[in-house]
């Protein structure tokens, strides 16, 4: 039996379900074709701002034992520095390329949006949701009303689906409510959630910027709650699902619960690059088990209770 783990987000077509997610390898071309030639469906960039950003200084990221902690600081070359890799990306990689970017301002997020689309890609993620950078992120993405006036202006201009990437605190029905009404293509749930983690020696936070975003698998309950509900709430929408996914099995949860596609991120800690393989055969394997001929009848069937 012919098993297709081939997916669907707004029009774009993925050979299987899984995803570098931003923040994770996205931020030179030989590393996005290292994250391809592993297997993986689609690419994530790192957060792209207007102007560089050099990140927070170490340490910016621990491993908790059950869960990870990092302020990164979204550190990237800026939009026109990413230019070469992305232009490099845009046209020599055969899996769909999803630029992350992130701005100050309804200004800023629109100038970006702009020059990549100008570049090339073949998707916008906007990081509304990232819990540690002062002034991006989540302080955008906590203002609804912004959020909306940002998501419709970038919408306005992009050929290219729109997806927004957002918190668990803004996955509330009202919230969702607007953001989709914005006319994006799509959610990408959830970030990180803003966490400390202390070091009892030293007496002090551990992380330079003290707070950080937790991730891992430790927030995978958290991340499949907020899949599910938007997935129940708002069908028609495309959803791509991240949180500790560290295996075929934990992907498969978040496809059940309703998503498209399967965003990792964290779990490449631990397995490397091999993690895409492994659960594309592990996807395989169950389907052929089952004998399910295709992914996307599986994509929300835990709602079938």
């Amino acid at each position: 039996m012919r098993i297709d783990l081939e997916t669907n987000l707004a029009g774009i077509v993925l050979k299987n379900p899984t995803i570098l997610a931003s923040g994770i390898l996205g931020s030179s071309y030989s590393l996005m074709r290292r994250v391809e030639d592993a297997g993986a469906g689609a690419i994530t960039t790192k957060t792209i701002t207007l102007e560089p950003r050099e990140g927070y200084p170490n340490p910016v990221f621990v491993d908790l034992g059950f869960g990870y902690l990092n302020a990164m600081g979204l550190p990237n070359p800026g939009v026109k520095g990413f230019e070469e890799d992305l232009r490099k990306a845009s046209k020599n990689l055969s899996i769909p390329l999803i630029v992350s970017i992130g701005g100050r301002s309804p200004e800023e997020f629109l100038k970006v949006a702009e020059h990549v689309l100008e570049i090339g890609c073949d998707a916008l993620e906007l990081n509304l949701s990232c819990p540690h950078v002062s002034g991006y992120g989540l302080e955008i993405g906590s203002d609804p009303n912004l959020a909306y006036r940002i998501l419709k202006d970038i919408k306005a201009i992009s050929s290219k689906p729109v997806f927004a990437k957002i918190s668990i605190f803004q996955a509330q029905h009202k919230i969702l409510e607007k953001f989709i009404g914005s006319g994006i293509d799509g959610i990408t749930a959830i970030n990180t959630i803003r966490a400390l983690a202390i070091h009892v020696d030293s007496m002090k936070p551990i992380l330079s910027n003290i707070f950080g975003g937790l991730s891992g698998p430790c927030i995978r309950p958290i991340a499949l709650a907020a899949v599910y509900q938007i997935y129940r709430e708002f069908p028609d929408i495309p959803i791509i699902g991240i949180g500790g996914v560290e295996d075929w099995r934990s992907a498969l949860e978040f496809i059940l619960a309703g998503a498209s596609a399967v965003g990792i991120g964290s779990g490449i800690v631990k397995r490397d690059l091999g993690i895409f393989g492994d659960v594309v055969e592990g996807l395989k394997a169950f389907l052929k088990s089952r004998g399910i001929k295709s992914i996307r009848k599986l994509v929300g069937y835990a709602h079938n209770v």
